[in-house]
């Protein structure tokens, strides 16, 4: 069966620093890394298309993820950055549609965890952009960590046309304690309009240490608080690579997902993210 790895990025260094990168943990992924590289580690594990995700606030980058899209058989969506809070959101996200790549723009994402206003979500220029998105046809990818999660529930609630997703589980740190992760992101489960990505977790827990089993309660709690049908599967690679290789996270989702029904299975690996993200 064809699988969809829902979130993975790429990123040349010589074109633009990866600004997050932060001190000497990061070396192992310090360089530069295409879908051509992802390409045979994709295929060993029947993986046959994928959602490109940005990694810097920068317009520029999102018309290149396009244009990667365009030219990789693999990439089958980009979700991309703009400005949400730009007056001209509209208009630069109808430009970028118009191009002839922009077919594949599937979503628009922002590092909201790195907002000291825990609220950022609900100001009122950004609420214009998210509704913008939703004007678009787009999904919008949540990149949140625990204490940004009531906003985002009050954002997703205020905006029920717009499809969100949550990334890498919301980030709770693997090894501590569920509360308050788990029960405010059941909250967010709430809303059926929105899914969650089974994905970042090796980088959350010990990245020398850490098991399956670690993983495990996390992974629990949100296929029961979203049911395998709005859950897919994300490998986070490169960024992965600080802890695992490609092939072990793929393994460890099958190994966190084994206990579920063939369908329930199917809906993780391939059609949430196919039909959330309308891939082509």
């Amino acid at each position: 069966m064809s699988r969809v790895d829902a979130h993975h990025h790429v990123w040349d260094l010589s074109v633009r620093d990866q600004t997050w990168m932060v001190g000497p943990d990061f070396e192992p992924i310090r360089r530069n890394f295409t879908a051509e590289d992802l390409a045979p580690l994709a295929a060993a594990a029947d993986i046959t298309a994928t959602v490109l995700v940005q990694t810097v606030g920068v317009l520029a980058e999102t018309g290149e993820f396009l244009e990667v899209a365009a030219s990789n058989d693999l990439v089958a969506g980009v979700v991309g950055w703009v400005d949400l809070a730009a007056p001209d959101i509209a208009d630069v996200l109808a430009e970028l549609q118009a191009r002839p790549d922009g077919q594949y723009l599937k979503g628009i994402r922002h590092q909201v965890h790195d907002e000291p206003d825990l609220d950022w979500l609900l100001r009122p220029d950004v609420q214009r952009g998210l509704t913008a998105v939703a004007d678009a046809g787009l999904v919008y990818d949540l990149l949140t960590k625990t204490p940004h999660l009531p906003a985002a529930i009050k954002t997703a609630q205020a905006l029920p046309q717009l499809s969100f997703v949550v990334d890498h589980i919301s980030k709770p740190a693997v090894g501590g304690p569920l509360d308050p992760w788990a029960t405010e992101l059941r909250a967010l489960a709430a809303l059926p309009n929105v899914t969650c990505k089974l994905s970042g977790m090796v980088t959350e827990a010990d990245w020398s240490t850490w098991t399956p089993a670690d993983l495990k309660p996390y992974a629990d709690v949100v296929l029961d608080a979203f049911t395998p049908g709005r859950v897919m599967f994300g490998s986070d690679w490169p960024v992965c690579l600080l802890a695992a290789d490609y092939p072990t996270v793929v393994a460890t989702a099958e190994t966190l997902t084994t206990h579920l029904t063939p369908t329930e299975r199917q809906a993780i690996f391939t059609t949430t993210a196919t039909t959330t993200y309308n891939l082509l």
